[in-house]
């Protein structure tokens, strides 16, 4: 079998959960697309730019498949993921040549619908569930070096945000039990994974509803400013239960998440606690705030005005100091005036934030935007306000940036550095990309014969200069996370 894998993080990690399921069913994976019997493409359904990335990858595979059927070796081609949940009936149809569609919630169905694909006719299961977490099914890592890893610990979305396919392509949200994620997590520290990646639409709405005695707690409160479409459940553990737990396991190991959703948080003080207080929760935030204008988020169901959400930055900022903040943003959603464009601009400016997603509006059938609004903003105008977006972000990400200059950063090392042989590349608490000279240094233990720097070692390295993407800097010593903590 030969995956592929497009869009989001949830994807990589959807991957390795089919893998996972295939393995264990006698298959072998490859490398080499000329080697495969079959081929799978996971695919996302975010903006239409992405299908057509697929339809085009489809258009190749077909001529591929034409060759392997005159030399009598059948190729099968199967489309997984979101596109398959949103497009069945026309993958189906429009492409004879796709053998196999699985939604999300199908993989463990994937040996059976194969089966089926071997005898000729094409197979589908688009059917999604109210409780599959994949729990028992421990993703088989396939990232590079091992030195990261991404754990999923809930599915789905209830959030109705009204230009968003997710709920419709992952359906509704369910939470992965806490035991069957300390598992996993484990399992990777034992394998020598340094950095984990907690994993869900809306990770800070987690609730593990899988024991008994976790019933009766009780219901979350929104704060000031903040409000949801659906009702809040009562009972369950809660986010900040399994980020205390998760962060307990492996003092070396950083622990991460995406992406958390701005309306949950006010109640999670103890989340924004939890990051401030363990040296092994990485400073960093996602916050999507997708637009600057008030009037433009209560179209979007975003369930927050501009003022609330600037007042939980504000509140996050004093609660994690140096905390390094990243963000969504849609430039051109339906009804959007240029007022609303330019109160995107200046949220940026405000906010400053390191780490930037901007992206034009696309609009996608199914959602609430499709049948109640327009998408009125002309393709070029969409163009140009996000050109501007991403052109500010950059000057703002590039002054947040320029703040390190001089300092001394703790960084992960991931491997070489894509551009240089001689370099190596890392990402900061912050999760920003450093790169530094791949040259001998000296051990913080101050032990012994000078050492070179691994994937999965920390090194400090002196900031010595900044753009809008990436920090540069000088090697100053190997450590350990929990050493660089106490210092």
């Amino acid at each position: 079998v030969y995956l592929e894998t497009y869009g989001c993080q949830m994807n990589v990690n959807d991957t390795e959960i089919a893998w996972a399921i295939l393995q264990k069913n006698g298959y072998a994976r490859t490398k080499d697309l000329d080697e495969a019997d079959v081929v799978l493409l996971v695919t996302c359904s975010v903006r239409e730019k992405a299908e057509q990335t697929i339809w085009n990858r489809l258009q190749h595979l077909k001529a591929l498949k034409a060759r392997r059927q005159q030399a009598r070796l059948p190729l099968r081609i199967g489309i997984l993921g979101c596109m398959a949940e949103r497009l069945k009936e026309e993958i189906l149809h429009r492409e004879k040549l796709v053998d196999v569609v699985a939604g999300p919630d199908a993989y463990r169905d994937l040996p059976r619908l194969l089966a089926v694909a071997e005898s000729g006719q094409q197979a589908a299961n688009v059917l999604l569930s109210l409780d599959e977490t994949y729990a028992d099914v421990l993703p088989v890592q396939t990232s590079a070096g091992g030195t990261t890893a991404f754990v999923s610990i809930m599915r789905g979305c209830d959030n109705m945000c009204s230009y968003c396919i997710v709920p419709f392509t992952r359906g509704r949200e369910r939470s992965r039990p806490i035991a069957s994620i300390l598992q996993e997590v484990r399992m990777l520290s034992d394998q020598g994974v340094k950095e984990v990646t907690l994993l869900g639409q809306n990770v800070n709405s987690y609730r593990d509803m899988s024991e008994v005695q976790f019933q009766s707690t009780a219901t979350p409160v929104l704060s000031r400013g903040f409000s949801t479409v659906y009702k809040a459940k009562p009972g369950g553990l809660r986010f900040a239960h399994l980020l205390d737990q998760v962060s307990r396991i492996d003092p070396e190991m950083r622990i991460r998440f995406t992406s958390p959703h701005p309306k949950d948080f006010p109640d999670e003080a103890s989340v924004l606690q939890l990051i401030q207080e363990r040296h092994n929760i990485c400073k960093q935030l996602h916050l999507p705030a997708q637009s600057g204008s008030t009037r433009v988020l209560e179209a979007m169901r975003r369930g927050y005005t501009r003022e609330a959400y600037l007042q939980l930055v504000h509140h996050v900022r004093e609660s994690i100091p140096g905390v390094s903040l990243s963000s969504d943003f849609i430039a051109g959603f339906c009804g959007e005036t240029e007022e609303d464009h330019q109160q995107t601009v200046s949220l940026l400016r405000e906010v400053r934030y390191n780490i930037g997603f901007l992206f034009a509006y696309s609009m996608r059938q199914k959602t609430r935007a499709y049948h109640r609004l327009h998408d009125d903003v002309p393709a070029d105008v969409k163009k140009s306000r996000l050109e501007e977006l991403i052109a500010v972000f950059r000057e703002e990400a590039a002054r947040a940036n320029e703040a390190m200059v001089g300092q001394s950063q703790l960084v992960l090392v991931e491997g070489p550095s894509k551009r240089s042989a001689s370099e190596l590349c890392g990402r900061n608490d912050g999760n920003i990309k450093v790169i530094f000279p791949d040259a001998e240094t000296e051990d913080a233990a101050g032990c012994g014969a000078p050492v070179r720097a691994q994937p999965g070692d920390y090194v400090l390295v002196k900031v010595t200069s900044a753009s809008s993407q990436t920090l540069k800097g000088v090697l100053l010593c190997r450590t350990t996370l929990s050493r660089s903590a106490v210092h």
